[in-house]
């Protein structure tokens, strides 16, 4: 009786040995974060930012090979702030329990950010055609607050859809989709989870994408409302609220700079 009470007691000590090295893992992946909200109040406050919104790379910008370099840079960054944050628990599944190298974890994140790059590049060629678009219809460059009304109505509409729960389901639950402990298991890992977290939040990041690099205040509150997507029990009535207020949104935009 002695002993097995013993050994009860020491089992919680065991299991937080067990869980240090996977924080200590996570910790890299913390200060890379910071690193990228520094950047991007550095771009804000430098006026930087505006250098490298998807408009000024498009009207009048370098030529596309040399203006896709530096906007998928910076979107990187901004996925790297915004979208990571939601995604350590499923790091951290790849992180090693023993001491060793971190090469699972570095081939889920390089995998993860290649999806969110491809992403980034559909939009900016996707816009590039909407400019062509707008310049060739004279009705709707004088009024360029239809575009942005019909984003935000998508990103709305979007939060209604079965797609939207499903994939949410599976960006917060990564745990069942975890591949083998090589890194093409752990790449493989990092491309399922980026696949369901653009399908889950790829709509709101076109919100993002939308207003730019230097949009601050933006990057923020979609963060809290990714993080809170991920985290919260029962996502469903909050991603509801969530697709509520944009509906609002998009209708006090769609009602033109008079509205304001």
């Amino acid at each position: 009786m002695g002993a097995g009470a013993i050994r009860r007691r020491d089992a919680p000590t065991d299991v937080v040995a067990a869980e240090r090295p996977a924080l200590a893992g996570l910790l890299p992946v913390a200060i890379i974060v910071a690193v990228a909200w520094a950047t991007l109040v550095v771009l804000d406050a430098t006026g930087a930012a505006a250098t490298l919104h998807h408009h000024t790379l498009i009207e009048g910008g370098p030529p596309l090979w040399l203006a896709i370099p530096p906007f998928l840079l910076a979107w990187e960054v901004m996925v790297v702030a915004m979208m990571v944050p939601g995604s350590l628990p499923a790091i951290r599944l790849t992180v090693p329990t023993r001491s060793g190298s971190p090469s699972a974890e570095l081939a889920f994140i390089a995998a993860f950010l290649g999806v969110w790059a491809a992403f980034g590049l559909g939009a900016f060629l996707g816009d590039m055609v909407v400019h062509r678009l707008v310049d060739s219809t004279p009705w709707l460059a004088a009024r360029p607050w239809l575009i942005e009304a019909g984003v935000l109505a998508f990103a709305a509409l979007y939060q209604f859809v079965p797609r939207k729960r499903h994939d949410l389901e599976r960006c917060r639950h990564p745990g069942g989709h975890m591949g083998s402990a090589t890194l093409r298991g752990a790449a493989r890992f990092g491309l399922g989870h980026g696949l369901a977290c653009v399908g889950a939040s790829g709509a709101l990041m076109l919100l993002m994408f939308g207003e730019g690099f230097g949009g601050l205040i933006w990057m923020v509150a979609l963060t809290g409302v990714m993080i809170l997507e991920t985290t919260f029990r029962s996502p469903q009535q909050f991603t509801r609220l969530v697709g509520i207020g944009l509906i609002l949104l998009s209708v006090a935009t769609l009602a033109g700079p008079t509205a304001f």
